[in-house]
């Protein structure tokens, strides 16, 4: 393998570790030995030999992907100059998707990035860009155009005219990502290739920040939730049974050592009674934060064989229990936040977040729920809207509880920020960093009790 090849998988590599993709040794001299077996001529034929021994699973293909491209681009440096007419460039985009030819689709897309996507006048500051380009081109606007197009082609529809659409929208959809991958190729060209794979890649979905998901990237989460919560569950029962065993009882160990000379040979352990703890979850579903607030209470519902009881109260500036609807629609990951909005009592005259009156409304009304077998997780950014935090609810709160956990979801330097009381929940409970599910999984096996 030549040099600079080389430099490309290592480039590569630390880049895919960079978003938290486990590659070792082993897995590069693998990749190594791969591309001087499959060779450079077939490219995606390479792509697929190197996510073969790189990665460990399909959910890594998403930053995989756009990173070997910055590394092993399509080509270097722009075609050929031509004319940049936008009407031609459509009416051949339009060909290319209702014949479905990814090649020429490639092409095409290549193509609109030099003629459409490029901005600024000196070889030091110019670049590319594919929102420009997509603006400019407009493909969405092209699906009636596609859709008769097929069926012209086909002499019938062929498809059932919302299939037909749907199939239309994936084609445009991938043109899309053709656009941003060459785009990106050429800003890497141009610049630091392994900043752009550290910036520009979007990370893998365990490590997307709550705060700042979209609609997509939730439902993804969502779907993460039953194998994370399965994982929790082995490693909560296997810590349940070593506690179980207990301590060594040394009065019975001593006794029974008689027998052997003084020699405890069998060590006697005391038999613990196994006492399954209780849970309750405070929940700010307030605005952004309600994602969050959603994927946790979905992670602790699927843990809830874990657990003697669990109960989940949801606030904004009134508290309301909403176990009930968290147990009934636990199959409907999707519709849980709607339900809550729509059946809790969350807000009184205003609708901003609350944190001293939702607090000191729990501790009122539902003191009950915590007691000397409970362990309480608050989940929210505590930013109170500068109005009272009520300091005294969660020191009321503390006393009664076995433990109290405060899970934030904003970064730690963003704590004591604008109106957010987070260093003085601080000082009463233990709060702990939990933009995303890796960490989120980290803490819930960590802090659940057992």
């Amino acid at each position: 393998m030549t040099t600079p090849v080389a430099e490309r998988l290592t480039s590569l590599v630390a880049a895919l570790r960079a978003h938290g993709i486990r590659v070792g040794t082993g897995e590069t001299v693998d990749a190594a030995q791969a591309m001087a077996a499959l060779g450079f001529e077939d490219r995606e034929l390479l792509r697929e030999g190197l996510a073969a021994t790189l990665l460990h699973g399909t959910a890594q293909r998403p930053v995989f992907d756009p990173v070997f491209d910055l590394y092993f681009p399509r080509g270097v440096g722009a075609p050929e100059p031509g004319t940049a007419d936008r009407d031609d460039l459509r009416d051949r985009l339009a060909a290319a998707l209702a014949a479905d030819d990814e090649a020429l689709l490639a092409r095409l897309a290549a193509e609109a990035v030099d003629g459409f996507g490029g901005y600024g006048s000196s070889p030091g500051s110019d670049g590319w860009s594919s929102y420009q380009t997509l603006d400019r081109v407009r493909p969405q606007t092209l699906l009636a155009r596609v859709r008769a197009d097929v069926r012209a082609q086909n002499g019938s529809s062929g498809f059932a005219d919302r299939l037909l659409d749907d199939e239309i929208r994936r084609r445009i959809e991938a043109f899309r990502g053709l656009v941003a991958t060459e785009a990106r190729r050429r800003v890497a060209e141009r610049r630091d290739r392994d900043q752009i794979a550290r910036r520009a890649v979007a990370p893998t979905a365990d490590r997307v920040d709550f705060l700042f998901a979209g609609k997509d990237r939730l439902a993804e989460l969502r779907r993460t939730v039953q194998p994370l919560a399965r994982k929790l569950a082995t490693r909560l029962a296997a810590r349940r049974r070593r506690a179980a065993r207990g301590s060594i009882d040394l009065r019975r160990t001593l006794r029974g050592s008689l027998s052997t000379g003084g020699v405890p040979m069998r060590p006697v352990l005391r038999r613990r009674r196994p006492a399954r703890p209780e849970l309750v979850l405070l929940c700010d579903v307030s605005g952004s934060v309600s994602g969050f607030s959603d994927f946790t209470m979905l992670l602790v519902q699927a843990l809830h064989d874990q657990f003697s009881k669990v109960r989940v109260f949801a606030f904004v500036n009134r508290i309301d229990e909403v176990t009930g609807l968290l147990e009934h629609g636990a199959a409907d990951a999707a519709g849980l936040g709607a339900r809550i909005q729509a059946e809790a009592t969350l807000t009184g005259w205003h609708g901003s977040s609350d944190y001293g009156v939702a607090l000191g409304e729990f501790a009122e009304r539902h003191g009950d729920a915590v007691g000397p077998r409970t362990t309480v997780f608050v989940l929210g950014d505590a930013r109170t809207n500068m109005s009272d935090p009520n300091l005294a609810a969660v020191r009321h709160i503390t006393e009664r509880a076995r433990r109290v956990y405060w899970l934030n979801p904003e970064q730690r330097s963003q704590w004591g920020t604008g109106d957010s009381a987070a260093p003085e929940y601080a000082e009463l409970v233990e709060m702990h960093e939990c933009r995303n599910v890796r960490q989120l999984g980290a803490l819930v096996g960590r802090l659940l009790p057992i």
